[in-house]
């Protein structure tokens, strides 16, 4: 004979109650059948679990024991029955979502910490990708969800947010010493950085029309070396805001050539069929950006 989920209820009910008597009153049963669910715990178990003490019931030093694990098992036993409604709702045990690197990260992990407040059981897989690398997850249906500056074919996208784009440079670079607007004549002497495309089609963005070039394969990488004077790359704007507060980094003097901008789509892998998981991440991703107006300036 084993002890049932209920019998060890009433076990920290009691304990936490403070008394049969209220513990009888918090679980909605008769204080005997509070009673004897102890009583056959006690038996079950052969040890006895509470003691008297004066006119009070407390707990023997086994039993103190067996009431911490008791705790921690009606906690594992209210998440499964919350994972098994979760489920039943339709919703899924892991979303899979991959996001263009010029996104900002601190939309996604807040929106991802507000969404584990309610679906705490759900797993998140978070794909950091550049150029083709998002729209390609979902061709190959590696994601549920998709932030990407590309629709696939076949697929709806829905427009997101602009990025701005804007090309930096340490002040002590060469390129910031010329006294005059720069050219791309002027950009062609100089090492250039870009990211890699982290999808198969190895696609490019931008202007590429530096001799040299420094390719790496995460923006990080790339900020560090420009932060190191040894190249020019444009960046998304929100992205270098400590470097141009530092002034590690700073705009280079282009004129109008100097920025440009970049259109962000959310696209759900399966369209109008996407669990409620995803329809409810793709609606908080929405409400972050409805009605705001964001700049970014990465090759």
């Amino acid at each position: 004979m084993q002890v049932t989920l209920e019998q060890w209820q009433a076990l920290v009910t009691v304990v936490d109650a403070g008394g049969y008597a209220k513990a009888a009153e918090q679980l909605g049963k008769s204080q005997s059948a509070i009673s004897y669910a102890i009583q056959k715990l006690e038996t079950t178990l052969e040890l006895r679990v509470f003691q008297l003490t004066g006119r009070r019931a407390t707990l023997t030093e086994p039993g103190q024991s067996l009431y911490r694990h008791a705790q921690r098992l009606l906690e594992q036993a209210e998440q499964t029955e919350q994972l098994a409604r979760q489920f039943g709702q339709g919703y899924e045990a892991r979303i899979r979502i991959a996001m263009d690197t010029i996104y900002p990260r601190e939309w996604m992990l807040d929106i991802l910490a507000t969404f584990a407040e309610h679906h705490p059981h759900t797993r998140i897989e978070l794909f950091e990708t550049v150029l083709s690398g998002s729209d390609e997850a979902v061709l190959k249906r590696q994601v549920d969800l998709s932030i990407s500056g590309r629709v696939p074919p076949g697929c709806l996208g829905e427009q997101l947010i602009s990025v701005r784009f804007i090309a930096c440079a340490h002040p002590e670079h060469p390129l910031h010493q010329l006294d005059h607007t720069l050219t791309l004549d002027d950009l062609r002497q100089h090492r250039q950085l870009v990211v890699r495309d982290s999808g198969s089609r190895d696609l490019d963005s931008g202007w590429l029309g530096a001799e040299q070039r420094w390719t790496f394969s995460d923006l990080e990488t790339s900020l560090l070396a420009a932060s190191k004077k040894v190249g020019y790359a444009w960046y998304p704007e929100t992205r270098i805001q400590h470097a141009l507060q530092q002034g590690t980094l700073t705009p280079l003097p282009l004129g109008n050539s100097s920025m440009r901008t970049v259109e962000l789509y959310l696209i759900r892998t399966d369209g109008e069929r996407a669990r409620p998981g995803v329809n409810k991440l793709a609606s908080m991703i929405h409400a972050k950006a409805n009605g705001q107006t964001f700049t970014q300036s990465v090759e």
